[in-house]
């Protein structure tokens, strides 16, 4: 058990029994009564954010995180199967953990897995992932009006507003976190 004190962002901690990143805290020292901490939390499973106020020097539960890389393998009705690059072990991570994510998974794709006690808590795709477009509404000739877009069907079935000018076949740059399309990729 640690305290406040030794509170940081990014450290994973066990509250109510369930496993919350450190998104923000600060210690406050009113001028009349004890210190405090005021701590911004993000839930590892759900991604809610809730505040917490605890007393200066009162006790957290900082959990032990591992996060290994590894390399999604194929999709199975009750999850995803992920290999580990370092001991070859393979792992299914359930679509709970990996959530909206799950539409950007391509075959050999490497993750980070994030592990609590041996079981998968947390996957985290690289921000920037290629993707070959399998479907789209051909462009029309001499539209050339800015910020105009069509839907474009991804590899993995996901679909991402592209700009008028990108063409079935194409590969294309996609950011995982917001799911933009970013620019073509040539080659």
């Amino acid at each position: 058990m640690a305290t406040t004190a030794d509170v940081k962002n990014g450290l994973v901690v066990e509250m109510d029994g369930q496993l919350f990143t450190v998104v923000e805290f600060q210690h406050v020292k009113p001028g009349k009564g004890g210190a405090f901490v005021r701590i911004k939390l993000k839930n590892v499973i759900t991604g809610k954010v809730i505040d917490r106020t605890l007393r200066s020097g009162e006790k957290v539960d900082i959990v032990r995180i591992e996060e290994r890389q590894m390399q999604f393998l194929y999709r199975e009705e009750n999850g995803f199967v992920f290999m580990d690059q370092e001991t070859f072990d393979q792992v299914n991570v359930s679509g709970v953990v990996l959530g909206d994510d799950a539409r950007f998974l391509k075959e050999g794709e490497l993750v980070t897995v994030s592990f609590h006690i041996e079981k998968p808590i947390r996957a985290t795709l690289p921000f920037f992932i290629n993707f070959k477009i399998v479907e789209c509404e051909p462009g029309a000739r001499g539209d050339t009006v800015s910020n105009v877009t069509k839907s474009a069907k991804l590899e993995t079935g996901a679909v991402v507003q592209v700009p008028l000018f990108v063409e079935q076949g194409e590969t294309i740059r996609v950011d995982t976190r917001t799911g933009q399309y970013l620019e073509r990729v040539r080659g």
